[in-house]
């Protein structure tokens, strides 16, 4: 169902690139997970080398062609979507898949932009090595695309956002100049650092197109329990308890409300719940450590103290792989469940976390009193990033509320504007929330944004309307 605009043939022609980087365009490039965004077509391309990327954007700054990058399509803001461009060139990583080169004894792996993360986390494994970013998309997400948003997921606690995880990039520039900064030191004090430049830019700023990412030891011990708690401040007292208890062996830890049972219940009956009645609030931690490490007795220790601390009434912890991986598909299923049932309005937002359990509550009295909702609070509450995701009353559809959906945005992002936090913890800015960056972002901080923009992207080629409003 290819779709060419009536520039596209000529902007092709103008290219000396194999037939092999002018594919089909399929669906999947027009639409985004939520359903949202929808784009009418443009020219897909799907380049093998950074050389052909380099060509694409030199044609594409010189024909004033708009470019949207795409990688594994996951993104939730609408950053892979060019919707309402004139004639954009849809730009897919997808056959950019090398692994460059591991270095083992460094905890470095060189990635190509096109490699999806399960793949990178199984050559890492293959090496004995843990590459840390994990999250409920890692079989079909990107590295490039990973990259450009930042994305956090649920070992940030321990081991930092996709940021915090790259030495280096390899980047083609909007001119189509090719940047090499695919270093693997951990130390580089020459200049300006690029790389964090173009890292969360979303494709606004740039092609990233491989990347040298830091790896870990793997933990030769490992340990999940799930725990009762009293609440969200209970939660924050007892993540404070484990830190002192296990130290830096916390990798993980989740909050979640019975309302997310109650979905998985709904919609996903098949995984299998560990109680057997649905607590109000409950925690997920994850530790992992040295062969002399012992977590079975570490998470007990937390356990006991915890309810010797009046934070903590129940809890499990798992006793084979088996049952952690199912401790770990509850909270991994939540994303597809709250797909299932449909939002209203989602919101992942982050504040400081003294702060979390005012928010929770002062959200959830708000939503109230614009109407009957169900609000499913989930997310990484050891790095203060919630899923503050408001679902219709049983029985009624987003559709029925779509007239409130702006209002229940607004009311939670003012919220967490007023806490000092984000409105956008680890998903991006994209297209859906560059409103939202106007409105909330520092006015000094915004202008500096738009004067890289306008010096490295002069044409405005790339990704329009993501990030920054597009001016033309």
């Amino acid at each position: 169902m290819t779709r060419f605009n009536p520039a596209d043939t000529a902007f092709q022609a103008g290219l000396d690139l194999p037939e092999d980087v002018f594919p089909e365009l399929t669906p999947k490039y027009l639409e985004e997970p939520r359903g949202r965004y929808a784009s009418d077509g443009g020219l897909l391309v799907a380049p093998s080398s950074t050389e052909q990327v380099s060509l694409l954007l030199k044609a594409a700054q010189a024909a004033c062609v708009p470019v949207v990058p795409y990688s594994g399509g996951t993104g939730l803001v609408g950053g892979q979507i060019a919707q309402g461009l004139p004639r954009p060139v849809i730009l897919s990583l997808e056959r950019m898949q090398s692994v460059r080169g591991t270095f083992a004894d460094e905890n470095v792996l060189v990635a190509e932009a096109g490699v999806i993360l399960a793949d990178v986390q199984a050559v890492a494994e293959a090496n004995d090595r843990l590459f840390p970013l994990s999250l409920a998309s890692e079989g079909s997400a990107r590295i490039g695309g990973l990259l450009s948003t930042n994305a956090g997921g649920v070992n940030v606690l321990r081991y930092g956002n996709a940021r915090d995880l790259c030495l280096g990039i390899e980047a083609v520039l909007p001119n189509g100049d090719i940047m090499n900064t695919l270093t693997r030191l951990r130390k580089n004090n020459t200049g300006y650092d690029l790389r964090h430049l173009l890292i969360g830019a979303e494709g606004s700023l740039g092609v990233i197109t491989a990347a040298a990412l830091r790896l870990f030891p793997r933990p030769k011990k490992s340990g999940v329990a799930m725990l009762v708690v009293d609440g969200p401040g209970a939660a924050l007292k007892l993540l404070s308890l484990a830190g002192q208890i296990a130290g830096g062996t916390v990798s993980a830890f989740e909050l979640m409300h019975r309302q997310g049972f109650e979905f998985l219940r709904e919609t996903m009956p098949d995984i299998r719940q560990p109680f057997a009645t649905k607590p109000e609030w409950t925690v997920l931690i994850d530790l992992g450590g040295p062969e002399s490490f012992d977590p079975e007795a570490t998470l007990l220790e937390i356990f006991e103290r915890g309810v010797e601390a009046g934070l903590v009434s129940d809890g499990l912890i798992a006793q084979s792989e088996r049952e952690a991986a199912e401790f770990w598909s509850v909270r991994e299923s939540m994303p597809e469940a709250n797909r299932r049932i449909g939002s209203v309005s989602s919101h992942d937002i982050s504040v400081p976390l003294s702060a979390l359990p005012d928010f929770i509550t002062q959200g959830n009295l708000a939503i109230a009193k614009l109407g009957p909702f169900r609000v499913n609070c989930f997310g990484h509450v050891g790095d203060g990033n919630l899923h503050f995701n408001v679902f219709p009353d049983a029985g009624k559809s987003r559709a029925d509320y779509e007239d409130l959906r702006s209002a229940i945005k607004e009311t939670v992002h003012d919220l967490a504007h007023a806490f000092g936090g984000s409105v956008s913890a680890e998903h991006g800015i994209g297209r859906l929330k560059v409103n939202d960056l106007e409105k909330y972002g520092d006015p000094a901080k915004l202008l500096a944004m738009r004067a890289i923009k306008g010096a490295l992207d002069p044409a405005g080629i790339m990704n329009p309307g993501a990030v920054l409003r597009s001016e033309a």
